[in-house]
Formats: structure tokens, C-alpha cells, sequence
């Protein structure tokens, strides 16, 4: 346990000093408990732990060890032959984790604990009122009913909870049990023993009155002393604390979004106690948490330093072990705590141990019917990441919708993951999991390990290839390409190195065109946010949409206060897109939420291939719902219908490869490298660090965002009201320029600034089509094709700014510029 604050200002003081409340007891007793208040007509006081991992987050390292070694202390009070035979009872939903634990310490013992929640045909083992709890009725539902039978002579019934007070609880609790399952001996686990001294001659006479002997072992020892009226005093209090609020505490809803992750639970391990864990379960568990805490650890990136695993009520032992399993394997700060049915008085004082609340309506479908639901001490702690842990039962609509626990959650951290365990249900048949490794898909890669970006402003559904030799002269690649030897996306071009000259036209074209870029993020964001809802997911074809999509997400933050999630997928001409980074998406998000994202359209061959991958996707079973409109910042062949402008000019991030794209190359799809389940994949020129111009790019047209708000405005309600539909323009020009040419093959045919620049940095050029009196936006098509002896045509009529064409049926042998040469070779 961490000491020095409560060596400071004691978390019991504040109530203490106002109800004359005291607590007396052993040296530690502070240390591990404070007080609040609750709306509880039959007790006014708490007692909180600050080593139960339910109301105050701490280190679950703490928490885990403080049940497992009270079990061990158990263990030592029955002898080993005793602690195999024994059979450990927690109580919901507070001690659900510590009983766990316990059971742990005890090494063989198998566990269950009561719960609220009824399960359809699960039989009742038996049932017990607790008098003081905001909810009374606990059940026990054993799936083997023979586990709660004496196991022989001598074998013990080991109940724990968190706090041993009146006794009431657990003596119900032997007396209900004893009737059906007599035995010679129980033992009472708790943290703390807290019955006044009226209290602790029972346990002596109760033992008598069943035949049976009954010990107890508690951390610690104390008592707390109440002056009369305390109860009613108690509840004035509460009552004029909640009048004297000003607003809630925990915030209006916050359009946040987070990701969600399903736990490849092992396969026939319940989820917890509720239905009994055995020896067995255990030893299919405890192998399995590492893989599971690195899962969490590379869905989190490695920008949070201050990590919650925040459990569900009942479900404390699960998220508890996951966070000891983390708390292991990261540099984080990790701290565990519950959410909980308690409603507790918050009160920002360091002298009370509550200091803030979270409420949000319950989500798993209570059988005592809805109601409101708590997260204590989350608000206000400081935490950049918080890791939500609930079973399949508690993922509902509810869970998700404004208002809810991940809504509430969102105001207080930079990133909230949901992880998903999937509830266990006795006689039920196991989830249908996929066996294979490869198809758990890792989580998305992301800056600075992968990527110059930032951690939050882009996840790469990619695999890293960066130690892998794929690029090869741009001469020998168009030979291969062109002959029908090898597929564009099966090596990667030489990254182009711009000369001194090209860096500065660069930084001269973005100075003159950052404003022009911001007005057409504006546009296409705002017109994406109105009719696509209000928080979209952005998915970026990478890697010339990654710099749209990380602007998008950008204006969303500063124009809306929205963090919208921001993804880069692969899609490859003639193949299709990453069918695996579609799954993820389904798997993480509605795919009606997803909108695609590039950075602007040529003849549109990437739209069709989109809407054709999509349709394939969903022909082949999976999940439907993806819309495969894309969105893009420049759509000069009018493609699409969701666009910033459709004007044909520079756009900077089109100039220069990686090192405006985040230092990332193109995407690679090739048979020996990108398996059945793996992503598609892609290089990090950490090399070029040096050369990185991506985040200049970014912050220059950010800069902008508030001068052309008003413009955007005034365009997107214009936009919203006309006529968008695709006309196909570029295409048709780009089939006649084909013809013209004697080229008879639209691939080779690249139409607009972007695909012209492309052209002139990986393919091999034959010549450019500019637009008679085109001006600056070509400056950098000039400069290119001059270093590259590539003729500038100014011709008329052309519906781009410029056409770049590619050397038709190329060989290394090829002479001359016009291609001619080459059609006998």
C-alpha cells in the first residue's frame, strides 16, 4: 500500500469532524479506511477501503495481494490437506474480487460468490438477505451443485467479505448454508473487523447454537464509536450537501468515442465466481492473462502514463487480474477500481474519502429493474487512460448510449478502452472462437513507434515491414509492372530525396496554399459531421488520405471539441481493400459510422475499387454496413459526392512521399509477406526523420482553421442544399486523352495534380499535359519533369490542371520520349 497521504489528512476526517464519528483501532486502521456518507436509510456511514480496489483506485498489486495473502494465512490456519478440501464464498458485489483472491491464496480451493443477477435455469443453491446494503437479496448459483457439499470430515466453508461490522451478513449466511450443507468448521474473512464489543460475544454463542467452530481471520481490528442521532444527523447532511450542488459532478454528455476490444478470453473460464471456479479454470487462466495484458497494452499505445482498469460491479476478479497482469508488463502508472450500485455523498475534500462520482444508468438489464449506477474517484484523478471491463451481458445499448458509462467516462481521459469478456453460462455452449493465432488481429500501430504522427491523431491497421528489403529502381518496377511480372503493390519505389531547390518550392507552395487546403478540410468535415452523424470514424486509404484524415480529426477537435477515431487502411488497385482492417473496424466500431477518406480523385479508380472491395467484403460474409463513399479534400473528376472543393490545384502533401505522410511508405500486399490474416503492410523510414516535413504540413494548414471558419460555413450550407452528384468528367477525359495519345490503357493515364506528381516521383514519365496559363500549382510539375527530362505539353480544353502520362508498354531498353520504340520489344 502507498503511504504518505493519509499520513497527511486522513480520508475519514471530514465526516468525523461533523457526525463526532470515530474510529479506533490498530495502527494501520487510518491508513486503510475512510469515510463518506451514503443515501442509505439504514446506515448513514461508510467505511472505504483504500485496499479493496472497489470505491478509491489503487494499484492492483495492492488489492491482489491483500485477499491472497489473508488466503495464505487461511491456508495456514487448516493445514494443507485442509485448504484443498475447502471451498471459499465471497459476497457481491464488494468482496467478489477479494474472495477471489483469497480462494488464490489458498492454492486448490474452489471459489464462488452470491450475486444479484438471477441466471435462467441455474438453480438456486441457496440465498440470504444482507440488512445494511443499498441491495439486499444475494443468490447462490453454483453450476456443479455438489460444490457448496462437504467435501469429507474436516472440510471447512470459508466466507469472506470486506468488512466484518455487525456479523449479521455472514451469520445469515451459515445458518441458511448449515441447514443444507452441515459441516464441523467455517472461517470468517475480512479486511477489517469492525464489530463493537456487544457484537463479538455472538460468534461464540452462534457457534454453539449450530454444533460447529467458526473462526475469524481480519487484516485489521477496530471499531467505530457513533454519538446518538448519528443516522438522522447523517441523512440531514446528505440531504443539504446534494440541495447546495450546483450541477452534477460528473458532466454533461461528451461526444467522445473510445475503442473496443474483444478479450480472447480462454475458452470454457468463467468470467468470474458466479457460477463457481475451480482449479482447473485456474490453470487455464493465470497462462493466459500475459497475452491478454499485452493486448490492452497495445490497444492503449504507448502514450498513456496513467492507466484505470475500471471492473463492473460483480465483476471485479476478472479486470482485477488483467491489471495485476499489466501493472507487470508496462511502464504505465496502473490503478484498479469497480463501478458499484453503493450511491455515496461526493464531496471534493481531502479529508473525505469520496471525493468525486460519475453516475450513469445501469446497462446490464437488472432483474430488480433500472436505476442509477457509480464510478467513484475516477473524475478529477488524473488519468490519460481508462481501461472499461465488462462481460458480454453488460455491453448493451445502454452501456453506449449518451449518457452512459462511456459517455460519462469520456470528459475525464484522454482514451477509454472497452474490454469485452465474454459472460459464462453454465450448460451454454462455449463463444465460437478462431483457434488460429493469425486470427486475432493485433491492434493498430501507431506513432511514435510506427509513424511520425502522434499516438491519438492515426491507428494503422498495418503490419511494420520496415526491416524488410522491398524497393527496387523505379526503371526495373515499371518494366515488371507493365509486362505483368509483378503488381504495383508488391515493391516500393526508391524513396525520392528532394533536392534543396524542391524543399524550398515545397515550404513556398504550402505558405501560399495552407489557407486553401484549411477552407476545403473545413468543408468536407463539416459536411461529413452533417450527414454522417455526429461522430463519424475516419478511415484514411493510406497513405494519401492520412494527412486529409489527421486534418479532418483536427477541425473536429478545434472547431467542435469532438475526438473522433482516426484510422489508415489499405486498398490496392486490383485488389481490393484490407479485408482484415474491414473486420477489425467491424469488430471496434458500427460500420455505419465509418467514412473513407482520401486525399482527392483522379478518374476515380480508387472509388470503384472501394465500392467493388466493399461489395465483395460483404459477399463473402462479412459484416455489412460499411457505406463505400470516400470523402476527399479535391474531386477535379467529379467521383464522389462528399467533398472540400473540386477545383484541381496543389495540394503540398501530394508533393513529397514519406516524409509527408508521417514517414510512412505506400502499402505492400505481396503472397510471401501479408498471410490470409495479417494486415497489409507498409515500411516506417525512421531513417528520414531528419527530412519529415509532416507535422509542418499539418500545423501550417491547422493554423488556418479559424480565418476561413466563416468561408466553410457559408460554402458547406451551399454544398448541403445543391445538386452533388458524381458526373464521371474525369473519366471520360481521361478515356478520350487515352485514344488520343495511342496509349490504350486508362492505368497509364494520371490525371489532376497529385496523380501527376505521383507519376513524375515513382513511375516512368513520358510526358505532362498541362493546362494552357496554368500558374504556380505547377511550379513543382515544372521543376520535376525539368530534373527528369519529361516534356511539359500546354494543351487546351483539359479539364485538369495537368495529366500525367506514363511511359506506355516500357522496357529498359526504350528509347526516345514517345514510347513508340518500345512496341516491338
Amino acid at each position: 500500500m502507498e503511504r504518505g497521504t493519509a499520513d497527511v489528512v486522513w480520508s475519514g476526517s471530514w465526516v468525523a469532524e461533523r457526525l463526532g464519528v470515530g474510529l479506533v483501532g490498530d495502527g494501520e486502521l487510518r491508513e486503510l479506511l475512510g469515510l463518506a456518507l451514503r443515501r442509505n436509510p439504514k446506515r448513514a456511514h461508510l467505511l472505504v477501503s483504500n485496499v479493496l480496489g472497489k470505491h478509491v483506485p489503487q494499484r492492483p498489486s495492492v488489492v491482489y495481494g491483500a485477499g491472497v495473502e489473508l488466503g495464505r494465512r487461511v491456508r495456514a490456519l487448516l493445514g494443507e490437506d485442509g485448504a484443498r478440501r475447502a471451498v471459499v464464498v465471497g459476497y457481491a458485489e464488494t468482496a467478489t474480487g477479494l474472495g477471489h483472491s483469497v480462494a488464490d491464496g489458498l492454492g486448490a480451493a474452489p471459489y464462488l460468490h452470491s450475486t444479484r443477477r438471477p441466471v435462467p435455469g441455474v438453480a438456486t443453491a441457496g440465498g440470504f438477505e444482507e440488512a445494511h446494503s443499498h441491495a439486499t437479496s444475494h443468490l447462490l448459483l453454483p453450476e456443479d451443485p455438489e460444490l457448496l457439499a462437504a467435501a469429507g470430515p474436516g472440510s471447512a466453508l470459508v466466507l469472506v467479505d470486506d468488512e466484518f461490522s455487525t456479523g449479521n451478513t455472514v451469520l445469515n449466511t451459515i445458518r441458511d448454508l448449515h441447514q443444507r450443507y452441515p459441516r464441523d468448521h467455517y472461517v470468517i474473512v475480512a479486511l477489517v473487523d469492525m464489530r463493537s464489543p456487544a457484537d463479538r460475544g455472538r460468534l461464540t454463542e452462534f457457534a454453539a447454537e449450530v454444533g460447529a467452530r467458526v473462526d475469524l481471520i481480519a487484516r485489521n481490528t477496530g471499531t467505530v464509536t457513533f454519538p446518538d442521532g448519528v443516522l438522522e444527523k447523517g441523512q440531514a447532511l446528505v440531504a443539504e450537501r446534494e440541495a447546495r450542488a450546483e450541477a452534477p459532478q460528473d458532466g454533461p454528455p461528451h461526444p467522445r468515442s473510445h475503442i473496443r476490444l474483444d478479450l480472447p478470453w480462454p475458452a470454457g473460464v468463467p468470467d468470474g465466481g458466479r457460477h463457481g471456479f475451480t482449479e482447473a479454470h485456474r490453470a487455464l487462466l493465470e497462462p493466459a492473462l500475459p497475452a491478454l495484458a499485452d493486448r490492452v497494452a497495445r490497444a492503449l499505445g504507448d502514450g498513456p502514463r496513467r492507466v484505470l482498469v475500471l471492473g463492473f460491479e460483480e465483476l471485479m476478479y476478472a479486470p482485477l487480474r488483467l491489471a495485476t497482469a499489466l501493472e507487470e508488463r508496462t511502464g504505465a502508472e496502473v490503478r484498479y477500481s469497480t463501478t458499484t450500485r453503493s450511491p455515496v455523498l461526493a464531496v471534493d475534500d481531502p479529508g473525505y474519502a469520496i471525493r468525486t462520482r460519475l453516475v450513469f444508468p445501469a446497462h446490464d438489464d437488472p432483474a430488480d429493474g433500472p436505476g442509477e449506477r457509480y464510478a467513484y474517484n475516477v473524475a478529477g484523478a488524473g488519468f490519460d487512460a481508462v481501461v472499461l471491463v465488462v462481460d458480454s451481458t453488460a455491453d448493451t445499448p445502454a452501456l453506449h448510449a449518451p449518457g452512459g458509462l462511456l459517455d460519462r467516462l469520456a470528459p475525464h481521459t484522454a482514451r477509454v478502452l472497452l474490454a469485452v469478456i465474454p459472460s459464462y453460462v453454465p450448460g451454454a455452449p462455449a463463444p465460437e472462437r478462431q483457434e488460429e493465432a493469425p486470427m486475432q488481429l493485433p491492434e493498430p500501430l501507431r506513432g511514435p513507434a510506427f509513424s511520425s504522427y502522434a499516438p491519438d491523431e492515426v491507428g494503422w491497421l498495418l503490419q511494420d515491414l520496415s526491416d524488410t528489403r522491398l524497393e527496387a529502381p523505379t526503371e526495373e518496377r515499371e518494366e515488371a509492372i507493365q509486362s505483368g511480372g509483378a503488381h504495383y503493390a508488391e515493391s516500393l519505389p526508391v524513396e525520392y530525396q528532394p533536392s534543396a531547390a524542391y524543399q524550398e518550392l515545397f515550404k513556398s507552395a504550402l505558405a501560399v496554399s495552407a489557407a486553401r487546403i484549411a477552407r476545403a478540410v473545413g468543408t468536407v468535415t463539416e459536411t461529413v459531421l452533417a450527414e454522417r452523424g455526429p461522430r463519424p470514424v475516419l478511415v484514411s486509404l493510406a497513405r494519401a488520405g492520412t494527412p486529409v484524415g489527421v486534418l479532418m480529426r483536427r477541425w473536429a477537435q478545434v472547431r467542435h471539441g469532438l475526438d473522433l477515431p482516426h484510422y489508415a487502411v489499405s486498398i490496392v488497385r486490383g485488389r481490393g481493400i484490407d479485408a482484415n482492417a474491414l473486420r477489425w473496424l467491424a469488430e471496434h466500431h458500427d460500420p455505419a459510422d465509418v467514412v473513407f477518406v482520401d486525399g482527392w480523385t483522379g478518374k476515380g479508380a480508387i472509388t470503384r475499387e472501394l465500392a467493388a472491395a466493399v461489395a465483395e467484403f460483404e459477399k463473402a460474409g462479412g459484416v455489412a454496413g460499411f457505406d463505400p463513399e470516400i470523402a476527399v479534400l479535391a474531386d477535379p473528376g467529379g467521383c464522389v459526392r462528399t467533398y472540400g472543393t473540386r477545383e484541381d490545384f496543389l495540394i503540398p502533401s501530394a508533393c513529397l512521399n514519406s516524409t509527408v505522410s508521417g514517414l510512412i511508405s505506400r502499402t505492400v500486399l505481396r503472397a510471401d509477406l501479408v498471410g490470409p490474416y495479417d494486415f497489409h503492410g507498409a515500411k516506417f523510414y525512421r531513417e528520414l526523420a531528419g527530412a519529415d516535413v509532416s507535422g509542418l504540413f499539418l500545423d501550417t494548414v491547422a493554423a488556418r482553421f479559424d480565418e476561413v471558419a466563416d468561408a466553410v460555413d457559408a460554402e458547406v450550407k451551399e454544398l448541403l442544399a445543391a445538386d452533388r452528384a458524381p458526373t464521371w468528367e474525369g473519366w471520360a477525359a481521361v478515356e478520350r486523352i487515352s485514344e488520343e495519345y495511342g496509349i490504350h490503357d486508362v492505368n497509364l493515364v494520371k490525371p489532376g495534380v497529385g496523380e501527376t506528381t505521383r507519376v513524375l516521383l515513382r513511375r516512368v514519365p513520358w510526358k505532362i499535359l498541362a493546362r494552357r496559363g496554368a500558374g504556380p500549382d505547377l511550379d513543382h510539375i515544372r521543376l520535376l519533369a525539368e530534373q527528369r527530362g519529361v516534356p511539359v505539353e500546354e494543351v487546351d480544353s483539359l479539364p485538369y490542371t495537368c495529366v500525367g502520362l506514363i511511359h506506355p508498354k516500357y522496357t529498359r531498353g526504350a528509347t526516345g520520349a514517345d514510347g513508340k520504340a518500345v512496341e516491338s520489344a
